[in-house]
């Protein structure tokens, strides 16, 4: 049975392993299909500090096989959705029964291991059912849609207020769309023409080249005003230091997704306009609330480029994923069931 673990920088290797249930809260899952993510690609290329070895994979969905006598909710046969985060079981509100409260998030493929793997072992609360209407598809963008809904939370923003998205790619899109369901005005600004192109297929009316004409056009859509808030999509490769450009006095930037990128923001261009900048780059306990919003269609994926693979070799495809030149707004897909 496959299991791809990292063991360095670039080392990834299939090392076949078998796993069974010890316990009757666990259960045990064929993994069906797993998207990889710019999380694996900096996990891979040594992006992210971690300790060897480690299975990535953080975006899967599978059948459970086999289900212990004390497993509520969960049984053979439930198509599930794979938890991409746990809470650490070691800070305090961990300690002092409050798991939702975890000051220190574990990720999977950093912390624990992900989900590049025929078969996983684990605790029955560690997935979430997915109901019929939900595609395997469309569950494996569960984590970023929960990423924005969180940034929304925190954003704290009214309807009609309007934020600039750097990056029109996968993430994104999904970003702008959410906000969008919340009845705030995204503004996408990106420089590849298909992204923009389709971000107003998915119904964003405001997407924006960053070039000479950007000031004029953002002008134009806040009348005059800058936007409410910027987020920064670091996989979109566009400067930084466009942020703070794009807002107004006192507001706020949002750094969110994974980037191999080293990028800076400037403490003047924060300062001067006594901007508030934080991250974002998970969405622990926003499962069940991303579920309700795929059933009830609030976030649109069809029109997302897929390359749904059943032969595939995860190495080269990480490699071929770094590449300045793949659209990071395509769905890369490995079908693992035939």
């Amino acid at each position: 049975m496959d299991s791809w673990i990292l063991k360095g920088v670039k080392h990834l290797v299939n090392e076949p392993t078998s796993v069974n249930i010890t316990s009757p809260t666990q259960v045990k899952i064929k993994v069906t299909h797993l998207m990889l993510t710019d999380f694996d690609e900096v996990l891979y290329n040594g992006g992210i500090d971690i300790s060897y070895p480690k299975i990535p994979g953080r975006a899967a969905v599978g059948i459970v096989m086999e289900a212990g006598e004390s497993c509520y909710g969960v049984e053979k046969g439930t198509r599930v959705y794979f938890e991409p985060t746990r809470p650490c079981g070691e800070c305090l509100p961990c300690k002092s029964g409050k798991p939702k409260e975890c000051a220190t998030v574990m990720t999977a493929g950093k912390d624990f291991d992900g989900f590049m793997r025929d078969f996983v072992v684990c605790e029955y609360n560690e997935v979430a059912p997915l109901p019929d209407s939900v595609s395997d598809i469309d569950a494996l963008c569960i984590e970023t849609i929960g990423i924005a809904e969180n940034i929304y939370d925190k954003l704290n923003l009214s309807a009609g207020q309007r934020v600039a998205i750097i990056g029109g790619d996968f993430s994104g899109n999904i970003i702008a769309q959410v906000l969008q369901y919340h009845k705030v005005i995204p503004i996408i600004i990106d420089n590849n023409p298909y992204n923009l192109e389709n971000a107003k297929n998915c119904g964003i009316y405001y997407a924006f080249a960053g070039d000479d004409d950007l000031e004029g056009n953002l002008n134009s859509a806040t009348s005059g005003n800058l936007c409410d808030a910027c987020v920064y999509c670091a996989s979109s490769r566009l400067p930084l230091s466009l942020a703070p450009r794009l807002v107004g006095y006192g507001k706020t930037i949002v750094l969110s997704c994974q980037s191999e990128i080293n990028a800076s923001l400037s403490a003047r261009d924060v300062l001067n306009k006594n901007l508030q900048v934080f991250g974002v780059s998970q969405a622990y306990e926003y499962t069940d609330a991303v579920i309700n919003m795929l059933v009830h269609n609030a976030v649109n994926v069809s029109q997302f480029d897929k390359e749904i693979l059943t032969d595939y070799n995860p190495p080269a495809l990480l490699a071929k994923k770094s590449s300045a030149t793949v659209k990071k707004n395509k769905m890369t897909i490995l079908k693992m069931v035939l």
